[in-house]
């Protein structure tokens, strides 16, 4: 909790397990690619192996792989890509994993860039031609939409203009959408981006916190009120008339009212905006529901 801050773009500066391992996977995966470009065993190159066995090739080619809907993720065209995503996941990653938990965040965006791969393989070469896809961006979409979804007012810097992060992401879906129906061909797979995260959103709607019973179309169309807490690593959502139910061993000790208070400011201006006394009393909370 003490180490939890925000960063100038409004988001988590602190690097979550899940998100630390993907970040080194992820760079270790470029540079060990990178590496073996330049080793050959007579006439067999191990670049080729890699792209051949990792890339994520169209379906009706004869180098397609069904493994490949997973590694794909892991490589990337270049280093500028692999840096934008690598970024984007440093940014809204960790917030995301501190409020779903480690599994379930690693869950989350492993559906997420698998349910991309899978769109740009029957949805994309409708509107243009497909060639071998790389990279995390489906599943970082899934990040994104998440973030926006969970935190919406919460501000973001888009080319440093200050924005909420649900008007942040829709303006990078909408550019996606225009990109992808009008079949531009600049080489990037707005599909993929699309299809994770229009699984990323389904996921989140029907996903359920066993202590409510309510998801997130409850939220979005419902009379709600968001409910969050910390190193708990999970979420639940709330209507007016519900209450949180406890276990007897757990002792209700902060008041709802305040502690609503306290979520509902991190929500907007990230935990560091909080007083000695608030983040007190949100660990005190917290331990009482890992």
């Amino acid at each position: 909790m003490s180490y939890y801050r925000s960063n100038i773009f409004g988001t988590s500066s602190y690097i979550t397990p899940v998100v630390k391992s993907l970040l080194i996977s992820n760079v270790v995966v470029y540079f060990l690619a990178n590496f073996l470009d330049n080793f050959t065993i007579g006439d067999f190159l191990f670049s080729d192996f890699l792209r051949k066995f990792l890339f994520l090739y169209p379906f009706e080619t004869k180098d397609f792989g069904i493994w490949q809907v997973f590694t794909y993720m892991f490589m990337h065209g270049g280093i500028w890509h692999l840096l934008f995503n690598m970024f984007a996941l440093w940014m809204f990653g960790s917030e995301l994993e501190n409020l779903m938990g480690s599994s379930k965040f690693l869950f989350y965006y492993t559906i997420c860039g698998v349910g991309a791969g899978i769109a740009n393989l029957f949805i994309a070469p409708i509107f243009a031609s497909v060639g071998p896809t790389v990279g995390a961006s489906g599943a970082i979409y899934g990040v994104l939409v998440a973030f926006g979804l969970l935190f919406p007012d919460r501000i973001v810097f888009m080319y440093f203009i200050p924005l909420p992060a649900k008007i942040f992401v829709g303006i990078y879906m909408a550019i996606e959408l225009y990109s992808g129906i009008t079949g531009t061909n600049d080489g990037i797979a707005h599909f993929a981006h699309l299809g994770g995260a229009a699984v990323g959103f389904i996921f989140l709607i029907f996903d359920k916190e066993s202590s409510s019973g309510q998801n997130l179309f409850q939220y979005i169309f419902g009379n709600v009120k968001r409910k969050k807490h910390d190193n708990g690593f999970s979420y639940t959502i709330e209507n007016e008339t519900s209450h949180r139910r406890y276990d007897d061993d757990y002792k209700y000790r902060a008041n709802q009212e305040v502690i609503n208070k306290i979520l509902d400011k991190i929500s907007k201006t990230g935990y560091s905006s909080l007083t000695e006394e608030e983040k007190k009393v949100l660990y005190e909370e917290s331990k009482k529901i890992r």
